[in-house]
């Protein structure tokens, strides 16, 4: 059965982020808060995650596009938060659960970690950037986040398709 005509119990509403990888995020920050006039609205620490990040924000409301500008906490460890320059893409999911059992149903792989609270406070997952035998749907070499979308987003996105 092809993808056009599956019936997706979930949408995908817009993108939510951009992540941005490198040695040294005050370089990063220099062309995206500096330069592009970006604001820093948080920032984010884990080892676990081995990253050191700044959140940015691009617009405003519920059409906000967040861009994480990362650094590894220690560059020789995994992840590698900077080894891909554009780390991965975040899109706003209206329903994550329904999204995340119907897209493992149909042969996606996500990576380790299940859904679990991100950076900025919004249930998150990762689809893996590589498929597998038993999974033989990915990113194709990209890494992608799922975020739940907060009620206010998915209003405004229903009020743009309507």
């Amino acid at each position: 059965m092809s993808g056009a005509t599956l019936q997706r119990p979930f949408k995908v509403l817009g993108i939510q982020q951009i992540a941005i990888g490198g040695t040294n995020k005050a370089k990063l920050k220099e062309l995206w808060v500096n330069m592009l006039g970006l604001e820093v609205t948080g920032t984010f620490q884990s080892e676990r995650e081995n990253v050191d990040e700044d959140i940015c924000a691009m617009g405003v409301g519920p059409f906000k596009v967040e861009v994480d500008l990362m650094q590894p906490v220690d560059a020789d460890k995994k992840p590698a938060v900077h080894a891909t320059p554009l780390n991965h893409v975040g899109l706003w999911i209206d329903d994550l659960p329904q999204a995340v059992t119907w897209l493992t149903a149909q042969g996606v792989r996500f990576a380790p970690g299940g859904i679990r609270k991100g950076a900025a406070g919004f249930d998150i997952c990762f689809l893996h950037p590589k498929a597998n035998d038993e999974f033989p749907i990915a990113g194709e070499g990209v890494l992608i986040e799922l975020v739940q979308a907060p009620p206010e987003v998915v209003a405004a996105f229903a009020r743009l398709a309507g």
